[in-house]
């Protein structure tokens, strides 16, 4: 079994009565929310999430109802921001599934979203934990403002690596770590006791972003999306951004000049995507993540031996080495 299953088994019951909570706080009456709902929530991913959530209130001491109350809010809040990250990317598909966008329309989508986020809130408020009302509050204005520092990067042909680690740690990695400080406050951890956890989840978190960059680089069908997506998008990610900087001059100021225009070719595409893997893009990418990984370790030392210590850390290896 791998560890990431043996996780998911260890946290069974508290992920059963979550996405209980989760169904029960999203049901309505309205007969169309209704069904689309029901539908989307059948394809649930993997919870790395509401996992996290879960982790860090047991690193501190156990879970309770309101970490339950708050990892539902947190898993709501993401697949809002995916329903809203779908309809802006006009995707077709999310999780190998129609997205809400291409089954029904925009306006559906758009006013599904809304509903995830405002019952998202409606959790929060069942924590009784002034803390958590706020994380879900100031969590929705950093997913937005990621997104929004990702469409001004490409508007703006931002191709630098600041740029891009500044917009996927708002767009990403911020979930993460709102994860591991709202666990541990539904523990009763101080903010003192709860960091060294907190900075481990956002290196988590932006190796989750590199390594879902890295898929968009290779042709794999399980994966829900199609090579070079990214790139239809203008979105020039980690290892590209790596290769333009290091490569022979010539050749990069060739892809720079690529990168100008206002629309791609496939053909265009296939030749950034050759030029970032030959020039070292990926690997770059890899020794990245397990730099973060060998940090996040050192942050994890201040905790004493657990199983739910050593699962932050196997969960971390999983983020790196997952083929999806």
């Amino acid at each position: 079994m791998e560890q990431f299953d043996l996780i998911k088994e260890r946290l069974n019951c508290e992920l059963e009565e979550m996405n209980r909570i989760i169904s029960e706080t999203l049901h309505t009456h309205n007969e169309l929310m209704d069904r689309i709902v029901t539908n989307y929530l059948t394809t649930k991913g993997k919870q790395i999430r509401p996992i996290m959530v879960l982790l860090s209130a047991k690193l501190f001491g156990g879970s309770n109802s309101h970490t339950l109350q708050a990892g539902a809010a947190l898993e709501m809040l993401h697949n809002a921001s995916l329903i809203h990250d779908d309809v802006i990317d006009e995707a077709t598909l999310r999780r190998n599934a129609k997205t809400i966008n291409s089954e029904w329309d925009n306006r559906i989508a758009v006013l599904v979203g809304d509903f995830f986020v405002s019952n998202a809130l409606a959790a929060s408020i069942k924590t009784d934990n002034i803390q958590i009302i706020k994380g879900i509050s100031n969590l929705g204005k950093e997913l937005s403002l990621g997104e929004i520092d990702q469409i001004c990067n490409v508007r703006d042909k931002r191709l630098d690596e600041e740029s891009y680690f500044q917009m996927i740690r708002e767009k990403t990695a911020s979930l993460f770590r709102n994860c591991v400080k709202m666990g541990a406050d539904t523990a009763g951890a101080t903010d003192e006791e709860s960091a060294a956890a907190v900075d481990f989840a956002e290196l988590l978190g932006l190796c989750f972003q590199i390594k879902d960059d890295i898929f968009d680089y290779f042709n794999d069908a399980s994966i829900g999306k199609p090579t070079g997506n990214d790139l239809r998008e203008g979105k020039v990610t980690l290892p590209l951004l790596y290769a333009l900087r290091t490569a022979d001059k010539e050749k990069s100021d060739e892809m720079h000049s690529l990168l100008t225009k206002d629309t791609l070719s496939e053909n265009d595409i296939q030749r950034l995507i050759t030029f970032a893997i030959e020039n070292g893009g990926i690997n770059y990418a890899y020794d990245v993540m397990h730099d973060m990984l060998e940090k996040g370790k050192k942050l994890m030392d201040v905790y004493p031996d657990s199983i739910w210590k050593e699962s932050f850390i196997d969960i971390f290896e999983y983020i790196i080495s997952r083929s999806k």
